[in-house]
């Protein structure tokens, strides 16, 4: 089995995860700017870690065999502090043609607060005029919905933002259908406690199709699996899916997507 983990967090977690990822059939894992688990004081701190994406954590990967690409932006965690965000985003184009460099991500809405739009919309400007991908994060359970319609507006607003060049992250059963019909990508994420179980992100790929869909675990320092994708494609076999199928999901289709920047290369 072959696959790419399109959304994982490797900074929090131990060299053990990329020894048993490429054992599965890893062959590239792509890293969104995400929240430290607190807030950085200081834009020397985004400084610090986007050298740690770009520069150490590739470095760390190749060591066990797995090519790790990034993603670069300020979480939506991290965005109530409007100035701080300004001076973030004017950072980042510093990093933008380092050679893991996928696109600006993950960007979004957690709390769908204005502050958070208008960081939002500061980023996907970013992006735009610099001709980046787009990785998108939703919020969580009951602002999922809100939320992903305040982030499809913002987007759609934009006549620059070409859809076919944005992945909406963490969609479920209630917002999957709404990010397929503008065009976009829509990830589904596989964690134990919220998001997808395998089951239903099965269940929806069974429902709406393959076309414009992939699968990731998100992990990171919380409750999470880097395996859940291969684990998910076992499931999707004993389903009776097909092993083209069950390829094009987890392989096929993220290189697809990735493939729009140059630098993604396996």
């Amino acid at each position: 089995m072959r696959y790419i983990e399109p959304h994982a967090h490797m900074v929090s977690r131990v060299t053990d995860d990329y020894d048993r990822m490429v054992l599965a059939g890893c062959e590239a894992v792509c890293e969104p700017a995400f929240w430290a688990g607190y807030d950085r004081s200081s834009v020397a701190g985004f400084y610090d870690y986007f050298s740690q994406l770009t520069d150490y954590e590739p470095k760390r990967a190749a060591k066990h065999g797995v090519k790790h690409f990034s993603w670069l932006g300020l979480n939506s965690k991290e965005a109530e502090d409007v100035t701080l965000a300004a001076e973030v985003v004017a950072l980042i184009p510093q990093f933008l043609d380092r050679p893991n460099v996928l696109g600006i991500g993950e960007i979004g809405l957690n709390k769908n607060s204005r502050n958070e739009l208008r960081v939002l919309e500061m980023q996907v400007d970013l992006a735009a005029r610099h001709g980046q991908l787009i990785l998108v994060h939703t919020p969580h359970l009951e602002d999922k919905l809100k939320g992903t319609r305040l982030i499809l507006d913002v987007l759609k607003s934009d006549r620059r933002i070409r859809p076919e060049r944005v992945i909406i992250d963490h969609v479920e059963e209630h917002t999957v259908a709404m990010v397929l019909d503008t065009g976009m990508w829509a990830g589904m994420t596989l964690y134990p406690e919220t998001k997808c179980t395998p089951a239903r992100a099965i269940d929806m790929l069974e429902q709406y199709g393959q076309e414009r869909l992939w699968l990731n675990s998100a992990c990171d320092w919380g409750r999470s699996d880097p395996l859940a994708v291969p684990k998910t494609a076992v499931e999707m076999k004993r389903r009776g899916h097909l092993a083209e199928l069950v390829d094009q999901v987890i392989y096929q289709n993220p290189g697809r997507f990735l493939r729009q920047c140059p630098k993604f290369t396996l």
